[in-house]
């Protein structure tokens, strides 16, 4: 065998990787011919000036894939079939064609995420202030874990999430929304808890109620479990009862998710009478209900609601909410609450998809709300927030004594208002983006799918966070914001 030409190069891969794949390459181009033998492994080492290892190495992977042969004491040499045809014993090579994947179900494919920290005014509805969050405090327990190992947690045990954060949630659940827990399920974030609720609840052809304007994740997972949406009207009180009850007697309706505190993206809080009107209706009908309670902590104006779930005799209340609006989406700490036959089913499809949540975070997260800091951020926060709060409320009165056409109610909390803008906000986010400024429009919490779409032709509003950014940069956003659009 005639020695190749081999240039290694240090800042490469391995050298028993090039020199692989330079006899690869050789033995592919007819270069090497089909049972030709090789050059010993010494005298190859002596060639290249390589280790005789790793000329061993290299002739092994080589044998592995089936481009050389190994024979006792007669060394290698390359095989009579090669793994692919080559110029050197093929006059002709089959032209190959792509065939298209055969999906069970082909989704819409997300853009790519959006860093929200390119721009300089974030009224993005939903998120925290990270700058906020007590890092150190958390390092803390996250070193606690470590320095005090229970390997038995570290094994494929605890589909259904850590015993001590599950026992923390419950005690905290218990404590500020007067829910008592029967049992729960951790979660890789609320949307892994929709995902999971979707696929043990919902059958192809299902029909699941939802509010009007909604939070668009859910939508999308329970139209790919095969759901087909029904949107229930709204008005400024919240889910409008007789409409859902016109609904429940034309659809066989199986789920009905709401936000009925801080209704995403409008804010409404939905009162006692209405809550109880729902339930009376869901109850009748069997309709489950799914409680999305993502903000519960940031109210104001006095103690919130407590949840559907805490007064659900006939059980048909399934809770779920979120740690991603108190500490960091990228956590992962959600949860659901239901009856145990529900979370027995519900964990039996977790873990076919992923079979638990991070460990360590859990375990963390446990020790972080034990020793009181978790508690000691949210009451930071909710005074922060608030006073965010009051002044997004003060900056949109002082617009409008300017004479803009601005229209909104002032919610009892959450982390965003609800603002009619009185223009047309169609094309609004991509000029404002070019100017640093994100926000949320009108559009993008409707869904044109449903069987029963209550779409507008027409958009007016816009979701203005104010809880992710200092009240100075609000303020000039906001004045931004007025100065493009009137």
């Amino acid at each position: 065998m005639q020695p190749l030409n081999i240039e290694f190069n240090e800042q490469r891969k391995a050298k028993y990787l090039q020199l692989a794949q330079a006899l690869r390459s050789a033995i592919i181009k007819g270069d090497i011919a089909v049972g030709t033998k090789l050059s010993s492994a010494r005298e190859m080492a002596q060639t290249y000036q390589l280790n005789r290892h790793t000329i061993m190495n290299a002739l092994q992977l080589l044998v592995a894939e089936g481009w050389v042969e190994s024979h006792e004491r007669s060394g290698y040499k390359v095989t009579q079939t090669l793994p692919i045809q080559s110029s050197a014993n093929t006059k002709q090579v089959p032209v190959v064609t792509p065939k298209p994947y055969k999906f069970a179900k082909e989704l819409a494919v997300p853009a790519p995420a959006m860093n929200l920290n390119d721009f300089k005014y974030n009224f993005a509805g939903g998120l925290p202030d990270l700058n906020c969050f007590p890092y150190k405090q958390f390092k803390r327990s996250l070193s606690y874990v470590f320095n005090n190992v229970d390997t038995s947690k570290f094994h494929y045990g605890d589909i259904s999430g850590v015993s001590e954060l599950k026992q923390q949630i419950s005690s905290y659940l218990h404590k500020a929304r007067n829910l008592k827990v029967t049992d729960l399920l951790i979660c890789n974030g609320s949307q892994e808890a929709l995902f999971l609720i979707s696929k043990v609840f919902i059958n192809k052809g299902d029909f699941v109620a939802v509010e009007t304007l909604g939070y668009p994740p859910a939508r999308k997972a329970f139209v790919a479990c095969g759901a087909q949406l029904v949107d229930i009207k709204q008005d400024e009180y919240g889910l409008c009862v007789d409409d859902l009850k016109a609904q429940l007697s034309r659809y066989s309706i199986k789920m009905l998710y709401l936000t009925p505190l801080h209704q995403y993206p409008t804010t409404v809080t939905l009162s006692p009478t209405r809550r109880m009107q729902i339930y009376q209706l869901c109850y009748k009908y069997g309709v489950m209900i799914i409680e999305d309670d993502y903000d519960h902590e940031f109210h104001y104006k006095c103690q919130p609601l407590q949840p559907m779930a805490a007064d659900d005799p006939a059980g048909i209340v399934i809770y779920l909410s979120t740690f991603s609006k108190i500490m960091f989406s990228a956590a992962r700490i959600g949860y659901i609450c239901a009856p145990e036959e529900v979370i027995a089913q519900l964990s039996a499809w977790k873990q076919l998809m992923n079979h638990k949540n991070d460990v360590v975070m859990q375990l963390a997260v446990a020790h972080f709300m034990k020793e009181g800091s978790f508690e000691a951020h949210l009451k930071r926060m909710t005074k922060l927030y608030k006073q965010r709060f009051e002044a997004m409320d003060n900056e949109l009165n002082l617009m409008q004594s300017k004479g803009l056409p601005i229209e909104y109610v002032k919610p009892d909390g959450g982390m965003a208002m609800w603002v009619n803008l009185n223009i047309n906000t169609a094309g609004l986010k991509p000029i404002l983006q070019n100017k640093s400024i994100y926000l949320q429009v009108e559009h993008e919490f409707y869904f044109s799918g449903s069987v029963r779409s209550l779409k507008p032709k027409r958009f007016s509003y816009s979701r203005l966070g104010f809880a992710g950014q200092s009240i100075e940069t609000m303020q000039t956003g906001l004045s931004l914001i007025a100065k493009n659009v009137y």
